[in-house]
C-alpha cells in the first residue's frame, strides 16, 4: 500500500471515479451511481453522451453486434432483413471515469490503458472513459449482454455469411492520391477540408513511414497484387493510391479503411501506382504496363489551365529573407507567408535548406543527371526562385503543394533556369568520369 500511495502521489497512478449509468434510444442518459462531486457528475454525463451511439447510431451498432455474436440465424440480404432485428431501447453500463490518464501513466506501462480507454478532450488532465460491461433490456427489468466473440477471424466469418454484408454502398466520390516520397500528398479532386487530415494520415499509413517503411510497403503492394516486382530498380519517389468514398452500408463493410462523416473509406486495389522518375507511372497490378502522364484524359486543358493561372514571383534566400515585389503579396497574408515558406524550405536553417535544395536539384534534374543524387556535396545554392498561384496567397495550407520552383542561383547573381534542356553549368563538372 505504501508503494501505491507514493506511486499515485508522484502522479504515476490515475484517480478512478466508478459510475454505473442507464442510457435510452433517446440519448438520455441517467447515473445510477457515480462521484458525489457536481462537476465530476455533468462531466462524466458529456463523456457518456459524446462517446455512446445515439438513436439511429446505437441501431446500427446493436444489429452489427448482434450479426458478429452470430445470432442472426437466418441470411440477411436486404435492409429491411437487417431491420427487423429488435433493438432494445435501453442501455446499462459500469466502468470509470480516469483522471490523471497522461504520459507519465502511459509511461508507466500499466496494461489495458490506450486499448480499452477512451481519451476525453478536456483541461489537459488525461480524462478517459472506461466501459467495463455493457447490457440491454427490452423492458427496464430483465437485463443481458451479447456474446462476445472472441476470435475476430470468426466474427469476420459470421458478417460475411450474410449477402448484405458483401453488397458495397453507393459511391460517392474517387479520390487519387500521389503521395511523395518527401511527404507532400496531393488529391485529385481536392476532398472536403474536414476530411482532409485524416485521409493525409491514411495514406502516410498506408504508404510506410520512414524510408524503411516506405520501401517495405512498395514491396508489399507487388505481393497484394500478386505480382513480381521489376529487378533492381531503385526507390520510388511517388506512389498513387485512389480512396473510394461510399456511403456506409447497414452492416458497415469490414473492408472499409475508416469511417470518416457517415462515409467509408475503400481502397481501389487494382488503381495502385508508382513511379522512379516522377513522369512514368507503373502500376503494381501489372508493372509491365507503363501510363504516362501524356496518357491522361484531359492533361492538354490541365496544362492550359496551368499556364493561363496568375502568379507571383518570390525569391527565397538560404539565410531566410523572402523576397517579392511590393504589393504583391496582401499584408495581412505576408508574415504567415514568409513564416511558411521558410518551414517549407528550410531558408534560414543550413541544414534543413541543403536538404531540400539537394532533393530539388535531384529530382528536377533526374533525367540529364541522375548520377546527381549520388554525388556528395552538391555546389551550396544561395537563392531559389518560385511561382506562387496568386488563388493561393490566402491558403493557410502548406506551400509547398502549390508553388513551383523556376530558378536556382549558386552565387545570388547568376540565375539557372531549372528547366533548362541543359544542366547548369555548377553541376555539369560533377558527373562521374567513369
Amino acid at each position: 500500500m505504501g508503494e501505491a500511495k507514493r506511486r499515485k502521489q508522484l502522479g504515476l497512478m490515475p484517480t478512478v471515479h466508478p459510475f454505473e449509468a442507464e442510457i435510452a434510444l433517446d440519448g438520455t442518459v441517467t447515473l445510477r451511481r457515480g462521484p458525489d462531486d457536481a462537476a465530476l457528475r455533468e462531466r462524466l454525463l458529456t463523456a457518456l453522451r459524446e462517446t455512446q451511439p445515439q438513436a439511429e447510431g446505437w441501431a446500427r451498432a446493436y444489429r452489427r453486434a448482434y450479426v458478429l455474436a452470430g445470432l442472426a440465424r437466418e441470411a440477411l440480404r436486404t435492409p429491411g432483413d437487417l431491420e427487423a432485428i429488435p433493438v432494445p431501447p435501453l442501455r446499462r453500463l459500469a466502468g470509470e471515469l480516469v483522471l490523471g490518464f497522461g504520459a507519465r501513466t502511459l509511461e508507466d506501462g500499466s496494461p489495458g490503458l490506450t486499448r480499452d480507454h477512451a481519451l476525453l478532450d478536456g483541461d489537459g488532465d488525461g480524462a478517459a472513459l472506461r466501459v467495463r460491461t455493457r447490457q440491454h433490456s427490452f423492458d427496464g427489468e430483465r437485463w443481458q449482454s451479447l456474446p462476445g466473440q472472441a476470435d475476430p477471424v470468426a466474427g469476420l466469418r459470421e458478417l460475411l455469411r450474410h449477402p448484405l454484408a458483401q453488397q458495397p454502398g453507393r459511391l460517392v466520390a474517387s479520390l487519387r492520391a500521389e503521395h511523395w516520397r518527401e511527404g507532400r500528398i496531393d488529391f485529385d479532386p481536392e476532398p472536403p477540408e474536414e476530411m482532409l487530415e485524416e485521409l493525409e494520415a491514411l495514406v502516410r499509413g498506408w504508404h510506410g513511414g520512414g524510408p524503411e517503411g516506405w520501401e517495405a510497403a512498395h514491396l508489399g503492394a507487388f505481393a497484394r497484387a500478386e505480382a513480381d516486382p521489376p529487378g533492381e530498380e531503385g526507390t520510388p519517389t511517388a506512389r498513387r493510391v485512389t480512396l473510394e468514398l461510399r456511403e456506409e452500408t447497414p452492416l458497415g463493410s469490414p473492408f472499409a479503411l475508416a469511417f470518416l462523416g457517415g462515409l467509408e473509406v475503400h481502397l481501389d486495389p487494382d488503381a495502385g501506382a508508382y513511379t522512379l522518375d516522377s513522369e512514368t507511372w507503373q502500376l503494381y497490378a501489372d508493372p509491365g504496363a507503363v501510363h504516362t502522364e501524356e496518357d491522361s484524359s484531359g492533361l492538354g486543358e490541365l496544362i492550359s489551365s496551368m499556364l493561363d493561372v496568375d502568379t507571383v514571383p518570390v525569391t527565397v534566400w538560404a539565410d531566410g529573407r523572402i523576397e517579392w515585389t511590393p504589393g504583391d503579396v496582401p499584408e495581412e497574408h505576408a508574415d504567415r507567408l514568409r513564416g511558411d515558406l521558410r518551414g517549407a524550405t528550410g531558408a534560414g536553417d543550413p541544414a534543413a535548406w541543403a536538404g531540400w535544395t539537394r532533393a530539388l536539384l535531384a529530382e528536377t534534374f533526374a533525367d540529364e543527371a541522375p548520377w546527381l543524387g549520388g554525388v556528395g556535396e552538391l555546389p551550396p545554392v544561395q537563392a531559389v526562385r518560385l511561382d506562387l498561384p496568386t488563388d493561393a496567397l490566402a491558403d493557410p495550407d502548406d506551400p509547398a503543394q502549390y508553388f513551383i520552383e523556376s530558378e536556382v542561383s549558386f552565387d545570388g547573381q547568376a540565375w539557372r533556369d531549372l528547366y533548362a534542356e541543359e544542366l547548369p553549368e555548377e553541376l555539369q563538372g560533377l558527373r562521374p568520369t567513369n
